[in-house]
């Protein structure tokens, strides 16, 4: 069959619960490839919750639909603190990118505790800043982000990065709000090891681009999936 925009391909899914350091649950899904372990795994984190951010935001929820049966990748996706999706509402309250630490730690909590392998960060937007500021952990492959604005990111996050040698990939569209390819450049230019990825034509939000952007997802996390699939057959 051919993948369409609203196609949800086979996994195995279940809503799980994060823990915070400093007591809040948060509402979450992880999906697993069926019959088979996952090769590599995406922690997602979503754009900003006061803007309509949430971990049903589509590239994340299409990320969640087809990567576990295309290229065997584990997906683990949540609300922050204070955010409502249709999966239900995390506890806590927005803190413009400082409490959230916690939930980014919590979300690492889990998939370790899942013994998720490889695992990668996905940002998007507000969640580039999460990833900059609080995901150079050690379980940590890399991350990849979609759209950084580099607003609640600062100087010192970028170097913290670049001496970890940790890979760091920059999807950043031709037409974006907030940063644009040549000065996205500039500004990922204090990490030597990271790619800056123009996609043409595309804006912030990335509608209508979205095999666009899970092609350069999978070509990091899972590179013999790559390009993926546009159509599917079930066995």
């Amino acid at each position: 069959m051919e993948i369409r925009s609203n196609t949800v391909l086979p996994a195995e899914r279940s809503a799980v619960t994060l823990h915070t350091a400093d007591g809040l649950q948060l509402v979450g899904e992880l999906s697993l490839p069926l019959g088979r372990p996952p090769v590599a795994t995406l922690v997602c984190l979503h754009p900003l919750p006061t803007q309509g951010g949430f971990m049903d935001s589509h590239l994340i929820k299409k990320a969640a639909w087809r990567l576990p049966a295309l290229a065997g990748v584990a997906v683990l996706r949540f609300n922050t603190r204070g955010t409502t999706s249709p999966q239900g509402t995390s506890e806590g309250s927005f803190d413009e990118g400082e409490s959230e630490r916690y939930d980014v730690a919590a979300a690492l909590d889990l998939a370790e505790a899942e013994n998720l392998p490889h695992i990668w960060l996905l940002g998007w937007s507000f969640g580039t800043d999460l990833a900059l500021r609080y995901g150079c952990d050690p379980s940590v492959v890399g991350a990849i982000l979609i759209s950084p604005p580099l607003r609640f990111s600062r100087p010192a996050d970028l170097d913290t990065w670049a001496a970890s040698d940790k890979p760091l990939v920059a999807i950043v569209p031709e037409l974006d709000d907030y940063l644009q390819p040549p000065e996205a450049r500039k500004r990922f230019a204090a990490v030597p090891q990271a790619e800056v990825v123009d996609v043409p034509r595309a804006k912030h939000l990335f509608v209508g681009f979205t095999e666009s952007v899970l092609d350069e997802i999978v070509r990091h996390v899972a590179p013999s999936a790559y390009p993926l699939a546009r159509t599917y057959e079930e066995t």
